[in-house]
């Protein structure tokens, strides 16, 4: 990941009463124009937009890596190769075999940018202890980083090849308090990624872990040994330790599966259901605006994951919940729980299992992560008094999936309840 310093100014400016040009001191690096800083300034401030964004890249670290040339367009193709079948026919003396052929599989995904700014006045620049740019800097790059690091995230948790608590049950909303993480689940996943034959990434996989799962698996009983690492200078970026051929890294950012309450107080179940409908009246209210946000949810009655297609905003003993499936099967007074976690609205917590090659990342060329600081006066016109200016960052950048079974999704509770991330 490259950043550059993109510092404009003025052109030029003509004196009202004399009419005299005035050009400003431009200092010219990497085609661009830097006013009132030398190449120098400009790389301590691009440097410390990096320091602070870098801790935070922790998804991206581990994805095949993928540069795009300026003028090749708005989208990039990866490549990867299918493995070979195993040739087992004994060669013929003196006959040359038909050789095989390298099947290559292509993914192309668009790219995007993103990006944000702190707007700074001229007063806050004059009054304030700090000095505001490199303040500026230091969360445009903490916010950079965090943002890119959640695209990523997004992206390789949208993967299709999941293990559900220890392998025993068949969704995230059948995992209760007692699916954690413990040394068995993650022998199960490293069991599953070599019958895949993902590949390794320097001698290991890698496993993406949030605080509260590591404190599960490091308080089971087997996790008794993690690798004391002698070659300090490979470590990765929030790496904690080693067990069974994975590398685990720890993050606040791993992703979570979370449920928000269908309704403040939640829902309950008013009339006992006993055959076949897709009509459950609830005890509690439902206002309009309620109603409308119910529409599309996700719930758990009983042991049934269920769409809610409508809702009537009714008074208490009135409303109902209209689903997209028929159930057959309530008692009177379940409660109703959000289906996007787990089993009674539990949060799910995300464990990336990783293998080389199993996603790239991209950013396209010139336009990876951008500084960028717009200096007082430097809007012309719209700024005619120099009251205002910029610090912000931007970043050209796809992610996608390339091979789906050399990552592993490992869905768990924990001992704790987080929330959304």
């Amino acid at each position: 990941m490259g950043a550059e310093s993109n510092i404009n100014a003025t052109v030029g400016y003509v004196n009202a009463g004399t009419g005299v040009v005035t050009t400003p001191d431009l200092t010219t690096v990497d085609g661009y124009a830097y006013q009132g800083m030398n190449a120098e300034m400009k790389k301590y401030y691009a440097d410390r937009l990096i320091d602070f964004a870098r801790p935070q890249l922790i998804h991206e670290q581990f994805g095949q890596k993928k540069p795009l040339p300026k003028g090749n367009g708005k989208s990039v193709t990866f490549r990867r190769y299918d493995p070979l079948p195993k040739s087992t026919t004994p060669l013929q003396e003196g006959v040359t075999p038909v050789g095989k052929n390298m099947t290559p599989g292509e993914m192309t995904v668009d790219i995007h940018q993103f990006g944000d700014y702190i707007a700074l006045t001229d007063l806050l620049i004059l009054t304030a202890a700090d000095p505001q740019i490199i303040e500026a800097t230091v969360l445009c790059g903490d916010q950079a980083g965090r943002s890119c690091d959640t695209v990523v995230r997004e992206v390789l948790n949208a993967g299709t090849n999941v293990m559900y608590g220890d392998g025993t049950k068949a969704a995230r909303y059948l995992l209760t308090s007692s699916d954690k993480m413990s040394v068995d689940v993650i022998n199960r996943g490293v069991r599953i990624m070599k019958k895949n034959l993902a590949p390794k990434i320097d001698g290991n996989w890698i496993a993406i872990i949030n605080e509260d799962v590591s404190y599960d698996l490091m308080s089971d009983s087997n996790w008794l040994h993690p690798h004391e690492y002698v070659d300090t200078k490979n470590i990765y970026e929030g790496e904690i330790g080693k067990l069974n051929g994975v590398r685990f890294v720890e993050t606040t950012e791993a992703k979570i599966f979370h449920a928000e309450p269908l309704i403040e107080g939640g829902l309950s179940v008013k009339t006992a259901i006993e055959s076949s409908t897709t009509t459950v009246a609830v005890k509690e209210a439902i206002s309009s605006a309620q109603a409308t946000a119910l529409a599309g949810r996700k719930c758990i009655i009983g042991d049934n994951l269920c769409t809610i297609s409508s809702a009537s905003a009714a008074a208490a003993g009135s409303a109902t919940l209209t689903l997209a499936a028929a159930i057959t099967a309530a008692s009177a007074n379940a409660v109703i729980y959000p289906g996007e976690a787990g089993a009674a609205g539990r949060d799910i917590y995300s464990t990336l299992l990783i293998g080389a090659n199993a996603y790239g990342i991209t950013e396209l060329e010139g336009g990876g992560l951008q500084h960028i600081v717009k200096q007082l006066g430097s809007s012309g016109t719209s700024d005619p008094l120099n009251q205002r200016a910029t610090v912000g960052w931007k970043r050209t950048m796809a992610v996608c999936i390339l091979t789906q079974t050399f990552m592993l999704r490992i869905e768990t509770a924990s001992t704790f309840q987080s929330g959304a991330n």
